[in-house]
């Protein structure tokens, strides 16, 4: 009989995504609106040019954990990977605090990013300098032309 490969013990990320808008009540709960991992940039007109022209997308990346065994502090980091390849912006680092159990930790960071390339861009997060997913998100563009 095969044995089970050992559970990590935490923590655990238990949600990884973009959206457009957060809302943060006095409560301290959250409600994230727009959950989107793609964007369609449309240029109308005659003059609309072959290339994409630069845009910024004013997204929020979302990570929640849940600690598990985990206590003390670790740094989780972001980097964002273009189409091509290269990497887009500084690599951010967040301090976190795990309280252990089932003491949660969010991670809310607004992008604001400036984007020149069309196609598939790839956030990756680690965790400590281990990896813990990549989220992606595709940038689509439209050139509409009018007669």
């Amino acid at each position: 009989m095969q044995e089970l490969e050992a559970m990590p013990t935490g923590p655990y990320l238990a949600a990884a995504f973009l959206c457009e808008r957060v809302l943060g009540e006095q409560d301290g709960v959250f409600s994230f609106i727009r959950v989107v991992d793609r964007r369609t940039h449309t240029v109308v007109g005659p003059d609309a040019p072959e290339a994409m022209p630069a845009i910024t997308i004013d997204w929020y990346l979302v990570l929640l954990w849940k600690a598990g065994s985990a206590r003390g502090r670790q740094e989780a980091t972001l980097q964002i990977e273009a189409p091509s390849g290269l990497r887009v912006g500084d690599t951010q680092r967040l301090p976190v605090l795990f309280e252990g159990e089932d003491r949660g930790v969010q991670i809310v960071a607004q992008l604001g990013l400036q984007l020149q390339e069309e196609g598939l861009y790839w956030i990756d997060v680690r965790l400590d300098h281990r990896p813990v997913t990549r989220i992606p998100f595709r940038l689509v563009y439209q050139r509409l032309g009018r007669a």
